[in-house]
């Protein structure tokens, strides 16, 4: 269920293709503040950033190569797994769009005319494959145009700026309005106009201008789907996202029109356009209302509003998603829907998953891990009523734990249940020494996703808790923390970057640099009391059993030493 998202998506494609005919989404400083959209990737600060290889910190393993312990951390096996997901995600995209009203009933109309006007059967295969190939040319071109109007550091930025988050957060619920049925987004008359006008030459020129109206025409309908996978390509921090995600999402849209070229016949058993055309928008737009309130819940967390807490998000979704439920069972209609005079055997089903969905998180109101989708929730210490919290005891801390810096401020809504770490890194270095145990450095964020990930699947598991706590000095280093300014005397400029340090966020950015030459998270450094690397520092590792071992190596060394 990590990619709830797209399961959903999916089982919407399966409903929609087998449903029958007739079934009838200022007082506040924003200087030096950079956000994480949550996605795989946590990217700050790219101002203090350069010449840095960037991951997300999955599975990544740094090699200790200097005498300073000095870290590189390897990009390319993340940024391609992190590609991968992009492109899915498009043909995943691509696939719905499809199946919207702008789309699904101009299929007959194109495959006739291009058997009509060739002549033959392999002449109109080869004119649908032209015309496939345009539309994917089309929209892999505007995927390259958003990176090169932006480039890749800028796409950076926008991954970890709270204005872009928040403006994410509006568009999403303007494309979910529209998916609803409150407006149409469209693009000038007079440039569809035009554009359809040339699409009567002759020639590949009018088979491009072909697909560029089908492009256009539908807009209304594939722009929302376009734009919010543009948005996560973009949060994703990579070069060719953009690209690549447009790649996926041009091929599924193009493939159905080939293949109905080659093979005529299936057009009889495509179902009738009806109002189940019109269901998939509408269950588009609650999935993009459910994704909007992830890029609202970056902003509250890194501005420390607390409005968005976990039982608060958890609450909106539950919400959201069973209203979806009861769209499924049409006891809600919108403005462009059908009577639905029964339920299919498909829609039945996917109520069920839906509804499952939501009993599934209303015990996280009250606390529970929900483990599968912790990766999307606020941190659990922004949980106001937990009943969880009495069975994950802290260990005992020697004097008073609450004394410790910056504790107050990070306790009591980042720390996992369980844990009682420090959060700055000297005074965390000086208590290591005292009690003669290593020092585990946990660069993390507020909005790190797989940094929730491993706290809900890796480190609550009691035998990774208890390795972390009885042998190890934790220090949880936030690295998107600009709440807290450095006093005057504790400011400097970065001799890695030349930038000025004056939040603890970019200290612990400046830190993690410097020290490890890598700027992703979550990533584990384990350190003994001569600062140099006990084991190659790790990201994220979400097999226990490895992970474990992970440490119990660095207990190992740590003993050797």
């Amino acid at each position: 269920m990590k990619y709830i998202f797209h399961v959903l998506l999916i089982l919407t494609l399966f409903f929609a293709g087998t449903v029958q005919a007739q079934e009838a989404d200022s007082l506040i400083s924003l200087d030096d503040v950079e956000f994480s959209s949550g996605a795989d990737t946590q990217v700050l600060d790219t101002s203090l950033t350069e010449d840095v290889v960037f991951t997300d910190g999955q599975d990544s393993v740094a090699q200790d190569t200097t005498a300073a312990s000095t870290v590189v951390a390897t990009a390319a096996p993340e940024e391609s797994k992190s590609l991968w997901g992009i492109f899915i995600a498009g043909l995943i995209g691509g696939f719905a769009a499809f199946l919207m009203p702008c789309i699904f009933p101009m299929v007959p109309l194109t495959v006739s005319f291009f058997t009509k006007k060739s002549g033959s059967k392999s002449k109109a295969v080869s004119q649908a494959f032209l015309y496939g190939l345009f539309i994917i040319v089309i929209y892999v071109a505007l995927g390259m145009l958003i990176t090169i109007a932006f480039g890749a550091e800028a796409l950076n930025a926008l991954s970890t700026n709270g204005i872009f988050n928040f403006l994410f957060f509006l568009l999403l619920v303007v494309f979910a309005a529209s998916f609803f049925g409150a407006f149409e987004i469209t693009l000038p008359s007079s440039f569809v106009n035009k554009i359809d006008s040339n699409s009567d030459k002759s020639g590949l020129i009018g088979l491009f201008f072909m697909s560029a109206s089908l492009a256009v025409v539908s807009f209304s309908c594939t722009g929302p789907i376009i734009g919010t996978l543009l948005v996560e390509a973009a949060t994703k921090g990579e070069r060719l996202g953009p690209a690549v995600g447009m790649f996926g999402f041009s091929l599924a849209l193009a493939i159905p029109f080939v293949l109905f070229a080659m093979f005529p016949s299936l057009l009889k058993s495509l179902p009738k356009s009806g109002g189940w055309l019109n269901s998939v928008k509408v269950v588009l737009g609650f999935l993009e209302l459910a994704l909007a309130m992830k890029f609202l819940s970056n902003v509250d967390l890194a501005y420390n509003w607390q409005l968005l807490d976990r039982e608060v998000f958890l609450a909106l979704w539950i919400v959201i998603f069973g209203l979806m439920g009861l769209y499924l069972l049409g006891k809600i209609k919108f403005s462009h829907d059908s009577d639905l005079p029964y339920l299919s055997v498909p829609r039945t089903v996917l109520t069920i998953i839906v509804f499952s969905f939501v009993v599934y998180m209303i015990p996280g109101m009250w606390g529970a891990p929900l483990k599968s989708i912790a990766a999307f929730l606020p941190p659990i210490g922004t949980q106001d009523f937990d009943l969880s919290s009495a069975t994950h005891a802290a260990p005992a801390a020697s004097g008073d734990a609450s004394s410790r810096k910056h504790y107050t401020h990070f306790h009591s809504r980042a720390t996992i249940k369980g844990f009682d770490p420090y959060y700055d890194y000297d005074e965390a270095l000086a208590a290591a020494k005292a009690q003669n145990k290593p020092l585990m450095i946990d660069f993390t964020g507020w909005t790190c996703v797989n940094c929730r990930k491993m706290e809900a699947s890796v480190w609550s598991d009691p035998k990774v808790r208890n390795l972390i706590n009885e042998n190890f000095i934790l220090v949880e280093l936030y690295v998107d923390e600009h709440d807290l300014k450095l006093p005057e005397a504790e400011q400097y400029v970065s001799k890695e970057t030349g930038k000025k340090i004056n939040t603890v966020g970019k200290k612990n950015t400046d830190f993690q640099i410097t020290r490890f030459q890598s700027n992703s998270q979550p990533l584990y450094a384990i350190v003994g009391a001569d600062e140099q690397l006990l084991v190659p520092a790790s990201g994220a590792n979400y097999d226990i059993d490895s992970y474990a071992a992970y440490l119990q190596s660095a207990i190992d060394a740590y003993k050797a030493k």
